[in-house]
């Protein structure tokens, strides 16, 4: 008698322990039936316990135990949110909660109606669509933006140039002629003769400042003595 007892009450625990979790999907404008959803299933603890969702959007995961799940679907095309199942012996139904990935599980949360009700957020792309020819984003590209640049010098500097005058244009000549023999001396390893002539331009320049300031001297003493006269 006592182990017919003892039997009685282990399948009643068992079926107070163990629930069926009822739900179905909300069809929206996101996802509007069960052809453009296509084959999901919805699992709790990623696969511990699966069911399969039906054309009209229902679902049932049976003898769901004891314990704190997570409830989520799997679909290839679209997003949903996911939940928090607690299933208790002493309540016939779950407690239904929102949660957030990545927030600790027994975390304070909204509590939410039974059978559950997933709602699909946003429908996944896998493909980004090909740019188009943008004119303004090409010239905003800094190496177009010199391109630009070096071609109004190029194509502008012979106006430049007949528009100075003969001491300018000759100055602005030898100052290139200089540097481009600078620049020719340094592959071919002279870099002596390159600079001579830079280094003789500033010696003709020292003298010129020298006799200046000689004769500023000079007459700053011409003036002394004009006036002690």
């Amino acid at each position: 008698m006592n182990f017919v007892w003892l039997c009685l009450s282990s399948i009643l625990v068992g079926v107070v322990a163990c629930l069926d979790l009822d739900g179905c999907i909300q069809w929206n404008e996101i996802c509007p039936n069960y052809q453009a959803l296509g084959p999901a299933r919805v699992l709790l603890d990623t696969g511990r316990y699966s069911a399969r969702v039906t054309r009209s959007g229902n679902f049932s995961i049976p003898d769901v135990g004891a314990g704190t799940y997570i409830l989520s679907v799997l679909s290839h095309d679209y997003a949903f949110e996911q939940m928090r199942v607690d299933v208790s012996n002493s309540s016939p139904t779950p407690e239904i909660k929102s949660y957030i990935v990545g927030t600790p599980l027994m975390s304070p949360s909204v509590v939410l109606s039974y059978p559950v009700v997933f709602t699909p957020r946003h429908k996944n792309n896998y493909f980004q669509p090909r740019e188009s020819f943008n004119l303004l984003g090409m010239f905003r590209n800094p190496m177009m933006m010199i391109m630009v640049l070096t071609g109004v010098l190029v194509v502008g500097m012979p106006y430049i140039m007949k528009n100075l005058d003969p001491q300018t244009l000759e100055e602005l000549q030898g100052q290139q002629a200089k540097v481009a023999s600078l620049q020719n001396s340094v592959p071919n390893g002279s870099l002596t003769s390159g600079l001579s002539p830079l280094l003789a331009a500033e010696e003709e320049s020292k003298p010129l400042k020298s006799s200046a300031n000689g004769s500023t001297v000079q007459q700053r003493r011409a003036g002394r003595n004009n006036k002690r006269r």
